[in-house]
């Protein structure tokens, strides 16, 4: 079967150059919640995009076509999976994933291994496209025809906050942006907020081991 993000990964990336203040709305969300300088790693990295802009040198990808300009960009990328990651236990201080929750085939496992390769009080950083959102609705209703979202499964905001409960982490921030409609998304300044109960683009900071979590039970 043919894989486009391996066959079109140019294609990809040039979602980034079409719709920049949607990329930078984005990066300011996951800025604003990014932990302490450490040992990081984004999983799903892609074409290197958000790495990039973050300052993420080590990647998991499981396309070449999508690794080889991730490592155009600087990104040390690795051939793996999410629910195999390619790192020894306690070995790192921040997991990225960055719009790929939807490509897991199974996301508890991915969470759980995210769990054994951060060192105590490592985070989890996740940039959610929550399918109970604006933007999460109009994306499932045009997937069919959609080349990359066809066999992606959008989530919604509790069941992640569920999964990373059973995984071991409590959420400790959330910030959003992509707010009101998608129509506006293009034209709009890049900006963000915090909270996860009305944005489009939702990112969570989850501990490995903290008592100061935010209630899954929260708006959204």
């Amino acid at each position: 079967m043919d894989n486009p993000f391996e066959t079109n990964a140019a294609l990809y990336d040039q979602w980034y150059d079409d719709f920049p203040n949607i990329f930078q709305s984005e990066v300011l969300a996951l800025r604003a919640l990014l932990p302490q300088p450490g040992v990081w790693a984004e999983i799903g990295v892609g074409t290197g995009r958000f790495a990039a802009e973050l300052g993420i040198r080590l990647g998991v990808e499981p396309t070449e076509g999508m690794a080889s300009l991730a490592r155009q960009r600087g990104v040390n990328v690795i051939r793996g999976k999410a629910e195999m990651l390619p790192f020894d236990t306690g070995s790192l201080d921040a997991i990225f994933f960055i719009s790929t929750l939807c490509f897991v085939q199974d996301l508890q496992l991915a969470l759980i291994e995210a769990f054994r390769v951060l060192r105590p009080a490592g985070h989890c950083i996740i940039g959610l496209l929550p399918s109970d959102s604006p933007l999460g609705e109009a994306i499932q209703a045009q997937s069919a025809d959609d080349r990359f979202f066809k066999h992606a499964h959008l989530l919604c905001k509790s069941k992640v906050f569920g999964a990373l409960d059973t995984a071991g982490f409590s959420i400790e921030q959330t910030a959003q942006t992509l707010l009101g409609s998608p129509n506006d998304f293009g034209a709009c300044v890049p900006s963000q907020e915090a909270g996860h109960d009305r944005g489009s683009f939702v990112v969570l900071r989850a501990a490995k081991a903290t008592k100061n979590a935010v209630s899954s039970e929260a708006s959204g």
